[in-house]
């Protein structure tokens, strides 16, 4: 069994991975998009749908600066999609709430996800797509954090 994937160089699996990851944020932007959300609005109301959360939570969800985080939780707010409250017991933090509004938008962001996702996984079964799942979710804590660093330090590296 070939693992390198060395047979055919756009046949490795990262690079697989990192084509098929983009044509998926691709679509699922386009497809959002007509609902004026992103996918990170997506992941924040998907999240919330179950229970409130502190924002350094939302942070380490999305792994993004807590700049980007409170550019995500305007938007949200502006849209009457979430709300921020002092958490009672802390008041330094805020918890995030999604409102009645950001629950019947999640229900169509729902819809979205299942339309693309029948797009791109179309051609497989239930089962495969379990298997798929359950193979990613498998490889994602290997990957550990994804490092947040600079321009300065990008820019440094591609020399």
């Amino acid at each position: 069994m070939e693992r390198s994937g060395r047979g055919d160089p756009m046949n490795r699996l990262s690079l697989l991975l990192a084509k098929r990851g983009s044509l998926t944020d691709a679509r699922l932007r386009i497809a959002l998009s007509a609902n004026g959300l992103t996918p990170r609005h997506a992941m924040v109301l998907s999240y919330l749908e179950s229970e409130p959360a502190c924002q350094q939570m939302l942070v380490d969800l999305l792994e993004c600066d807590p700049s980007v985080l409170v550019a995500i939780l305007n938007e949200l707010e502006r849209a009457e999609l979430t709300y921020r409250r002092r958490d009672p017991s802390d008041r330094r933090r805020h918890i995030v709430e999604i409102t009645p509004h950001g629950r019947r938008a999640l229900k169509t962001v729902e819809t979205t996800f299942a339309e693309v996702e029948d797009e791109l996984f179309g051609d497989l079964s239930e089962a495969e797509r379990a298997t798929l799942r359950e193979l990613l979710s498998r490889v994602a804590p290997g990957l550990g954090e994804c490092p947040r660093i600079g321009l300065k330090a990008k820019l440094q590296v591609m020399r």
